[in-house]
């Protein structure tokens, strides 16, 4: 068994290191905004209006909320948050975030963008991962009627296959470039379509090592048994799991929908439940982890100690490539850079496109901020503690 790091997730001077003071005090204001439940949701809604209609509120985002969330509207602008990371010893997951259009056109320019994010890493050693959602690629009713079983026409076919094209010159170029990639989770009414493809293109691009990785959304009940599955298929495939366990980002989403068309809910009955069920699955994965490769997408911190007591029970050192923790930009710096100074692999998801664009994503992570207990008042109360450290080291 290898030693357990000290590490500190209330160190401050850490998770701050990056932030000058003007940084760190327009992240206390902006999450003393966030702390406002009513703040959040009548400014989000004000700024969509704002957006849509095109008035000039671009200059009021984008050195906000939209500089402390995401990397910049470009692949170039990107290079200030992929650097900052790189200093710190953390990797940058660079996120297209536009939500497009649904149409050819769209998923083909989808596609194209996201090769240029894995061409970056190529040829970046602080780029360890590239991250598509398959939704970017190919109609999501498309998706759907796939796992419902209906008979698809003849152009739903092609449409279909060019959709799976599109993923597979993702996957192949990342195999090519040795760049893992993830494929994003998404609502379970067609989850399983996007499964099936992810491990089409495991059982082609996994033989020697993970390039490719599937995400779990462990708020469902059922998906510690589906990663036991692919873990099962992927041994008997030879090949390797690529495991990315995240809790979940479409809970409301997925309750109502159940409750409206009468069907069970996949999520689990309360956030303890998932907890539980997030744990077992690190347990899980580490237990595999010649088989598995994993990457803990979490910003819960019992969870990243737990996964840091069994990598020391099981001799995995910090570096081992096989393990990677990974946070979203401008949140749970706490996590993200004190887990990178104790050696751990850690990554996090940096987020691009142009303001506008990327308006839904950020009015997403604001409501969840304000939605998940505790969250945006935890991280205001850390900002809080190292405002209040540098001044009293500045007095003394």
């Amino acid at each position: 068994m290898n030693p357990i790091p000290n590490v500190s997730f209330d160190n401050t001077a850490v998770a701050f290191a990056s932030k000058s003071n003007a940084d760190l005090y327009k992240m206390y204001l902006l999450f003393k905004s966030m702390n406002s439940n009513t703040f959040v949701k009548l400014g989000g809604g004000l700024l969509n209006a704002a957006l849509n209609l095109h008035l000039p509120v671009k200059f009021l985002v984008k050195p906000t909320i939209f500089r402390h969330f995401c990397g910049g509207e470009n692949l170039q602008e990107a290079e200030r948050a992929i650097n900052e990371l790189g200093t710190y010893h953390i990797g940058t997951i660079l996120d297209y975030s536009v939500e497009g259009e649904g149409n050819e056109k769209s998923f083909d320019s989808t596609r194209d963008e996201i090769l240029r994010t894995v061409e970056k890493a190529r040829s970046n050693p602080h780029i360890p991962f590239s991250v598509f959602k398959v939704t970017g690629l190919v109609d999501t009713l498309l998706l759907e009627k796939v796992q419902a079983r209906q008979e698809l026409t003849a152009d739903e076919r092609g449409a279909f296959e060019r959709g799976r094209d599109r993923v597979n010159a993702i996957c192949k170029r990342c195999y090519e470039a040795d760049v893992r990639v993830f494929v994003d989770a998404e609502e379970s009414w067609f989850q399983e379509t996007i499964d099936n493809l992810t491990y089409e293109m495991m059982a082609l691009y996994n033989k020697e090592k993970a390039i490719v990785y599937n995400t779990y959304q462990l708020y469902r009940h059922d998906r510690l048994d589906a990663i036991k599955r692919d873990y099962a298929n992927a041994m008997a495939g030879g090949y390797k799991l690529g495991a990315k366990p995240v809790r979940g980002a479409y809970m409301e989403k997925e309750r109502k929908r159940a409750q409206d068309m009468g069907y069970p809910s996949p999520i689990n009955l309360t956030k303890a439940d998932s907890d539980a069920l997030y744990n077992d699955t690190l347990r899980f994965c580490i237990e595999h982890i010649d088989t598995i490769a994993l990457c803990a997408g979490t910003h819960n911190e019992d969870s990243c100690y737990l996964l840091m007591q069994l990598m020391a029970e099981h001799g995995i050192a910090p570096n081992d490539e096989r393990v990677y923790f990974a946070q979203l930009y401008g949140m749970s710096d706490n996590l993200s850079y004190n887990l990178a100074k104790a050696g751990y692999n850690v990554a996090k998801y940096v987020p691009y496109g142009p303001v506008e664009a990327v308006m839904p994503y950020l009015l997403r992570r604001a409501n969840e901020n304000t939605a998940i207990a505790g969250q945006s008042s935890r991280e205001f109360n850390l900002i809080s503690k190292e405002v209040q450290r540098r001044k009293q080291q500045k007095q003394n």
